[in-house]
């Protein structure tokens, strides 16, 4: 059976950030770019962007740094992914902190607060009273 166009990018994504994610381990020095992770990318319709998802430790000033980082090494990585990849069209690629994660503390935050004013059951009982195994 073909392969959708969805499955086809979906592929084509992952290979984008493990790529990424080697150049960045081993090639990019920029110590701005230290202890940075790829957590995802999402490709344009036409494919001529990628939004590159990145998280890291720290703080807004972190984050700047963080991009500033990237668009010092926006023209060599992608200029290797195109390499490494034997891409004919090399998007442009568009770096983004993943907030996904913050966003989950923070849920889970409000859940907590939730739990401790009674309004809500905690994560592990069931709505009946019974602990989950």
């Amino acid at each position: 059976m073909p392969h959708t166009s969805f499955e086809r990018n979906a592929r084509l994504e992952e290979a984008i950030r493990s790529t990424l994610t080697e150049l960045l381990m081993f090639e990019v020095k920029d110590p701005r770019l230290e202890g940075v992770t790829i957590s995802g990318v999402r490709l344009s319709g036409d494919r001529a962007y990628a939004k590159v998802y990145f998280s890291l430790i720290g703080d807004e000033e972190r984050e700047t740094h963080a991009a500033e980082g990237f668009s010092a090494a926006s023209s060599f990585l992608r200029r290797e992914l195109g390499h490494r990849m034997r891409l004919r069209i090399v998007p442009e690629l568009r770096f983004m902190r993943d907030t996904s994660y913050a966003y989950g503390d923070h849920m889970e935050r409000v859940l907590e607060k939730l739990h401790e004013e009674g309004l809500i059951p905690p994560a592990d009982e069931k709505p009946d009273g019974e602990e989950t195994t």
